[in-house]
């Protein structure tokens, strides 16, 4: 079972997220993951010369829309941009369109999570309007249930929701996911690998049936 965690951030909470989201992911048998980013046109396009801040998921390498058809299961990770996903997010989106056309995605497991710079900074809009485009590419929603009891907390703050796990960065993302953020963010990996694997035992993928 194959499983991609893809993000796109120009700090670091998201890329944490998403490195929990992996471990949690792994912790399933037969998971195997692996890390992407969506190129940031805003910044991996500058020129080669150019002066940029090193930041500590720069190792991790880009995906293409097109390769995403070779996933069982996607996990999307954006910040929230004015209450919905991330320019970088929604550019890899729109590269879809053949994909969508061939039916590739239809059956795959998607999953999303999110990072806000404020406590009320559009977590739930960011990841229920990512959920529109997984449902016109035929993928099957996973997000994050309540036999999670890390999410009823009222202990530290936590942006985290049924929909998908987020957290609240700060500005400028100084803020590090607190260890129930990590935690739910680590269920939220292994319930979608779950998931997944309960489908693929089910037989051939819906896209088949087309």
């Amino acid at each position: 079972m194959k499983l991609y965690v893809v993000f796109c951030s120009d700090f670091e909470p998201v890329y944490w997220l998403a490195e929990a989201i992996a471990e949690g992911a792994r912790s399933v048998d037969g998971a195997d993951v692996e890390i992407f980013r969506a190129a940031d046109f805003r910044r991996d396009s500058q020129s080669p010369g150019a002066t940029r801040a090193v930041r500590p998921f720069d190792h991790v390498p880009f995906i293409a829309g097109s390769e995403l058809a070779a996933a069982d299961a996607i996990v999307f990770g954006t910040p929230a941009e004015f209450g919905v996903m991330a320019a970088p997010m929604r550019a890899l989106l729109d590269q879809l369109g053949p994909l969508w056309m061939q039916g590739a995605l239809i059956g795959k497991v998607g999953s999303v999570f999110t990072s806000t710079t404020a406590l009320r900074g559009g977590h739930e809009s960011t990841v229920n309007s990512f959920h529109v485009s997984l449902v016109h590419l035929g993928m099957i929603i996973v997000g994050v249930p309540y036999c999670e009891n890390r999410l009823l907390s009222s202990e530290s703050i936590s942006g985290s929701g049924s929909y998908g796990m987020s957290d609240e960065a700060g500005v400028g993302g100084q803020r590090r996911p607190s260890a129930t953020e990590i935690a739910i963010a680590r269920f939220q990996g292994q319930h979608v690998a779950e998931i997944t694997q309960r489908l693929l035992r089910g037989g051939a993928s819906l896209a088949a049936r087309r």
